[in-house]
C-alpha cells in the first residue's frame, strides 16, 4: 500500500463515521458542518482565483456565505434582501480596492457566493426539510443516502472508467474522464438510491428515489466537471492540500455542492 493510499484510507475511516453521525444528528452540528464546507471551499476558490490575478473579496464573500447558511437554518431574513445588500456592498467596496481587474474581481466574488454559498446552504435546507419532530430524522437519512450515492457514483465512474473507458467525456476539462465511466456512475447512482430506499429511506416514494438518483448521477457528475474546469483554469491539481491524500474541501464535496440545491428543489416542488 502506497503512502498516499494509506493516508486516504485513514482519513476515510475517521471522516465517514463523523459525516454520518453529524448528518443524522442534524441541528447545530450539521449547520457548522455546512458552514465549514462553504467557508473552506470559498477560501480555496479565492486562492485559485489569485493564481490568475483575480482577487475575489474573500472577506465579503465569506461573511455572506455565513449569513446565507445561518439564514437557511434560522429563517430571519428574506433571501432577496440578503442578495441585494451583498450585491450593493460588493460593488461599492470594489471602488476602493484597486486590485487588478474590477470585472474579474467582482465576477469571482459573486460566483463564490452564488455558487458555493447558495449551494452549501442547500445542504441545511435538505437537512431541515422535515420540521415535524417525529419526522426530523428523515432529513438526516436523506443526506446520508445522498453521500452514500455520491461515493458509489464516484467509485463506479473511476474504476469502470479506468477499466473500460475509451471515449473521452470532456477532453478540455478533464482528459481522463470517459463516457463509459460517466454512464457507470449514473447507473450505479440509481442502484445506490434504490438500495438506500430499501435500507434507510423507505419513507420516500420509488419515483422520488429514482429522481434523486438521476440528479446525483447527472448533476452531481457535472459538479465534478465544473470544479475541474476551475482548477484547470487556475493550473492546479487540487483545490488545496487540507485533507491528507484527498486534496481540498472543494475537491471532496464538489458533487455534493452541485447536486444539493437540485435535490432540495425536487423535494420542495416535485416530491410525491
Amino acid at each position: 500500500m502506497s503512502n498516499n493510499t494509506g493516508k486516504r484510507t485513514l482519513v476515510a475511516l475517521i471522516a465517514i463515521p463523523f459525516l454520518l453521525a453529524v448528518s443524522y444528528y442534524g441541528g447545530i452540528p450539521f449547520l457548522l458542518f455546512s458552514l465549514l464546507i462553504g467557508l473552506v471551499a470559498n477560501y480555496e476558490f479565492v486562492k485559485m482565483g489569485a493564481v490568475k490575478e483575480t482577487f475575489s473579496n474573500g472577506i465579503i464573500s465569506s461573511l455572506m456565505i455565513i449569513l446565507l447558511v445561518l439564514n437557511t437554518y434560522y429563517l430571519v431574513f428574506d433571501l432577496y434582501t440578503l442578495l441585494i445588500v451583498f450585491s450593493a456592498v460588493s460593488l461599492l467596496v470594489e471602488l476602493y480596492r484597486n486590485k487588478a481587474s474590477a470585472i474579474n474581481n467582482l465576477g469571482s466574488t459573486f460566483l463564490g457566493v452564488f455558487y458555493i454559498g447558495l449551494f452549501s446552504s442547500s445542504l441545511v435546507a435538505i437537512r431541515e426539510f422535515y420540521q415535524n419532530p417525529l419526522e426530523y430524522d428523515q432529513g438526516g437519512l436523506i443526506i446520508i443516502a445522498i453521500l452514500f450515492t455520491i461515493w458509489i457514483c464516484d467509485s463506479a465512474a473511476y474504476f469502470l472508467g479506468l477499466a473500460y473507458g475509451k471515449h473521452r467525456l470532456f477532453l478540455r476539462v478533464s482528459p481522463k474522464k470517459s463516457w463509459e465511466g460517466a454512464i457507470a456512475g449514473f447507473v450505479f447512482s440509481i442502484i445506490a438510491m434504490i438500495a438506500a430506499k430499501v435500507i434507510i429511506i423507505d419513507f420516500l416514494s420509488w419515483v422520488d428515489v429514482i429522481a434523486i438518483g438521476f440528479i446525483i448521477g447527472i448533476i452531481g457528475q457535472y459538479g465534478d466537471l465544473v470544479e475541474s474546469l476551475i482548477k484547470r483554469d487556475a493550473g492546479v491539481k487540487d483545490s488545496s492540500a487540507i485533507i491528507p491524500g484527498h486534496g481540498g474541501i472543494f475537491d471532496r464535496f464538489d458533487s455534493l455542492l452541485f447536486a444539493a440545491p437540485f435535490v432540495f428543489l425536487y423535494l420542495k416542488y416535485l416530491s410525491q
